[in-house]
C-alpha cells in the first residue's frame, strides 16, 4: 500500500510540474489562485469514515509541517507583469523544492507506516498537503492582488471611477 500511495505521489508531483510549467506561459488571476485549495478541500470528506481519522496531537503535527513546507513554496512563488497581464514567473529552485518535498514525504511515509494505520496516515499526509498549499495560496493571492492594484493604479485607462 504504501508502495502503491508512493506511486501516486510521484505522479502527481510530475503533474503539478507540468501544469506549473504550463501556467508559466499564461496570464494569472486570481481565481486560478483560490480554486486549487477549494477543489482539494473536498478530500477532507474522508474523515467522515473512522480508519482516515487522527489524533488531535497528529492533526496538529501534520499542519505544522505543512505550513513549515510551504514557507519554501511560498518563497519560490513569484509573479511578473508582461504586456500589461501577471504571469507567474518560472523558477528553478521550485522544481527542485518539490521534488526534495516529495523524497521526503516518501521517506516519511515509510518510516511511519510501521507505527501508524495506513488510513490514519493518509488522515495526516492530506492535512500536510492541505497545510501546505492554503498558506501557499494565500500569499500568492495576497501578492497578486498588490501587484494588480499596482497595474491599475499605473494605468489610467484600467482604473475605476
Amino acid at each position: 500500500m504504501v508502495v502503491v500511495s508512493s506511486l501516486i505521489a510521484v505522479f502527481m508531483a510530475v503533474f503539478v510540474l507540468f501544469i506549473r510549467m504550463k501556467a508559466s506561459s499564461k496570464p494569472t488571476n486570481a481565481k486560478k489562485i483560490i480554486l486549487p485549495p477549494i477543489f482539494m478541500s473536498t478530500g477532507a470528506l474522508m474523515f467522515v469514515f473512522p480508519v482516515f481519522r487522527v489524533t488531535m496531537a497528529e492533526l496538529l503535527e501534520a499542519l505544522l509541517l505543512g505550513m513549515f513546507f510551504s514557507i519554501f513554496l511560498i518563497k519560490t512563488s513569484k509573479f511578473e507583469v508582461k504586456d500589461d497581464a501577471i504571469y507567474l514567473k518560472r523558477s528553478k529552485a521550485f522544481v527542485f523544492i518539490l521534488i526534495g518535498l516529495l523524497c521526503l514525504r516518501i521517506a516519511l511515509k515509510t518510516y511511519l507506516s510501521s507505527t501508524i494505520d495506513v488510513g490514519e496516515l493518509s488522515g495526516m499526509f492530506w492535512i500536510l498537503a492541505f497545510g501546505m498549499i492554503v498558506p501557499w495560496r494565500i500569499a500568492m493571492y495576497i501578492n497578486y492582488k498588490k501587484l494588480h492594484r499596482q497595474i491599475q493604479d499605473e494605468d489610467p485607462i484600467h482604473t475605476t471611477i
